[in-house]
């Protein structure tokens, strides 16, 4: 066992994830007995499979919420014919990690590169999803020679559940917030050897990875997002000449937050009153997860997440980190790390002014017209493009 000079255990151990077969038969009970909840008759019945739930406008059969017929159709799957051990063992594909950074178990993804040169990335998850999001670009990222790209463009991945999260356990004091988060990671870096590396996030990722810049700007060699939270400040005069398409995406970002945030406005001011439900019932911990899954990503993904949270009892730490965020202040100051977004078409997408006004060295700007807010999961082979272009001029 390692020891910092303050006592704290720096050890790295190994880990795997591993399920009593008493916690899934318990699962498995209280998916047979799930109360179902009532809602209003649906007039029409309307196709939604293969379409993105996306910010504004809400998808028909969805206005109240997620639909009690999506609920049960996923957990009947759950109960019946999803494979848990597949799962299981396509995670331990992967060799993983635990260490323990200010106080908290980190648990992480580390893949090396058979390419010698290959650049350190952090890939950071968002909620609700886990490091399950990235499992799909790890051979394309880490070993491109064998997936038809070019091997100067390889990446050593490390790939940390967010403190609060999954595999790394629930929080345990107050103060988890992106600031504290972006810390860890450049510690977690430095443990792995790595002077230099990038960094990547979507979603609560997204809010992340730009604070790692902020708080290693020698160190971090860019850092790339799929969204930038750089909003009006509600002064008239900001929006002086503001292009017809600048103002659809403020409107496109307002039905978001007027129709859909209601999860991350309970989740940033009181967590706790969700959480003892979702920690009771996996119905629940899947409905709460498919508001923001909705039809975007396969079955299999929404039930592996929710199952994860669920097995983990991770739903309260997880819920806190917009608790967190709310209560962490703006940043000292605009980011100066050479910054990279890729804006998928199903997402929303920042107003270039507000953004530029955060992040003073934006290199990379690409909009595609295809995907959404889980990119890694419906437009990997774009994603993974953006990403060895990115960092191409930066290695």
């Amino acid at each position: 066992m390692t020891r910092a000079g303050n006592g704290t255990d720096t050890a790295i151990r190994p880990f795997r994830v591993t399920v009593a077969q008493a916690d899934l038969d318990d699962l498995q009970e209280r998916l047979r007995r799930t109360r179902w909840a009532n809602e209003l008759p649906v007039e029409v019945e309307v196709e939604v499979e293969g379409t993105a739930t996306r910010p504004g406008p809400v998808l028909p059969g969805w206005e109240y919420g997620v639909p009690l017929a999506y609920v049960k159709r996923l957990v009947d799957y759950w109960r019946d014919g999803y494979d848990w051990p597949g799962w299981e063992a396509r995670l331990n594909e992967h060799p993983q990690f635990v260490t323990e950074i200010d106080g908290q178990d980190i648990h992480f993804l580390h893949v090396r590169s058979p390419e010698p040169d290959a650049l350190p990335l952090v890939l950071t998850h968002g909620w609700p999803n886990s490091v399950v999001e990235y499992l799909d670009l790890i051979g394309p990222l880490s070993d491109p020679r064998a997936h038809g790209g070019d091997p100067a463009d390889a990446f050593e991945l490390v790939i940390p559940s967010i403190p609060g999260f999954a595999f790394s356990g629930p929080t345990t004091e107050p103060g988890w917030n992106r600031h504290r988060i972006a810390r860890a990671w450049v510690e977690l870096m430095t443990r792995l050897g790595h002077d230099r590396f990038g960094v990547h996030g979507n979603d609560a990722g997204a809010e992340i990875s730009p604070e790692v810049g902020r708080t290693a700007p020698d160190r971090v060699v860019g850092v790339h997002v799929t969204q930038i939270f750089s909003f009006p400040s509600g002064d008239p005069a900001e929006f002086e000449g503001l292009s017809e398409q600048d103002m659809a995406l403020l409107a496109f970002l307002q039905a978001f937050t007027e129709e859909m945030s209601a999860y991350a406005q309970l989740q940033a001011t009181k967590p706790q009153n969700i959480a003892h439900a979702l920690a009771d019932s996996p119905a629940g911990q899947l409905a709460w997860s498919g508001q923001l899954f909705g039809e975007a990503v396969s079955p299999d993904v929404v039930i592996t997440n929710a199952a994860i949270y669920w097995l983990t009892n991770t739903a309260a730490s997880a819920a806190r980190l917009y608790y967190e965020n709310r209560l962490a202040g703006a940043p000292d100051g605009p980011t100066t790390v050479p910054t990279g977004l890729a804006a998928f078409a199903d997402d929303f997408r920042p107003v270039r002014r507000f953004a530029e006004r955060d992040h003073r060295n934006i290199v990379s700007w690409n909009e595609f017209d295809r995907g959404g807010h889980w990119a890694a999961h419906d437009a990997t082979e774009l994603l993974t493009g953006d990403l060895r272009q990115f960092f191409r001029r930066l290695r």
